[in-house]
């Protein structure tokens, strides 16, 4: 996909304001790379030519950027860009069984869109979310504790038009496109809006309060804690 000349008009302001915020150039090409996706929906051979050519690099320095972040793709995904945790937790609880089905499913390999061009998936490492495992996203947003079947039920309602709302987080959810425009520093104004947070990530808080632990009190041993010179004197574990 060549880049227009009205392309390059409609990021080319916007690309001068991206580099506008670093001292140096090049710290600049994350961003910028998403600016490109954003338009193209990836990243083409003229998407990292423009980069290149805005930040005064090689095209070889800005490829060797995109090829290895995964954030970056090289040929068009679907409108929306799933992608299943396969990391050790959501694993075992069943992410690489999601992934599988979500392919059978769907018809598609990694990162293939389906024929109508609506949705798209691929495997993450990790997504900073093993309280809620298996878990997986849509455009970058969650979707918590899923199974086969509520997987298969969120693509197919994604595919039908059906209005659909990640578990956590933005109330609503945009396209892969708008994704990459808030990665490039242009926020869609929902970053405050939904809960980032649910029972399992504050299950540990709950329990402080339970035991009215505070911050100030980290060095003090807690109620049933092990005390230094336990192990040497045989308290440790369940000894008697």
């Amino acid at each position: 996909m060549a880049l227009s000349d009205e392309a390059r008009a409609r990021l080319a302001p916007e690309a001068a304001e991206i580099i506008s915020r670093y001292p140096r150039k090049r710290s600049a090409l994350l961003p910028l790379l998403h600016l490109v996706q954003s338009e193209e929906g990836y990243v083409s051979q003229d998407g990292i030519a423009y980069c290149a050519e805005q930040l005064e690099l090689t095209e070889a320095d800005v490829t060797g950027v995109v090829s290895f972040y995964t954030m970056y793709k090289r040929k068009p995904v679907g409108e929306y860009h799933v992608g299943v945790c396969t990391t050790a937790l959501c694993a075992v609880m069943g992410g690489d069984v999601i992934l599988a089905d979500l392919k059978e499913h769907l018809g598609v390999d990694v990162d293939e869109p389906t024929p109508d061009g609506k949705v798209s998936v691929e495997h993450v490492e990790c997504n900073a979310a093993c309280d809620y495992a298996p878990v997986m996203m849509v455009n970058w947003e969650f979707f918590d504790n899923r199974t086969p079947q509520s997987a298969r039920e969120v693509v197919d309602a994604l595919r039908s038009g059906a209005e659909v709302r990640p578990t956590r987080g933005a109330p609503h959810l945009c396209t892969w496109k708008q994704a990459s425009r808030i990665l490039a520093g242009y926020p869609d104004g929902q970053a405050a809006e939904g809960n980032t947070a649910g029972p399992a990530t504050l299950a540990g808080l709950r329990i402080a309060k339970e035991q009215g632990w505070r911050p100030d009190d980290a060095g003090a041993p807690h109620a049933g804690a092990p005390q230094a010179g336990d192990a040497a004197n045989g308290r440790s574990g369940g000894a008697r």
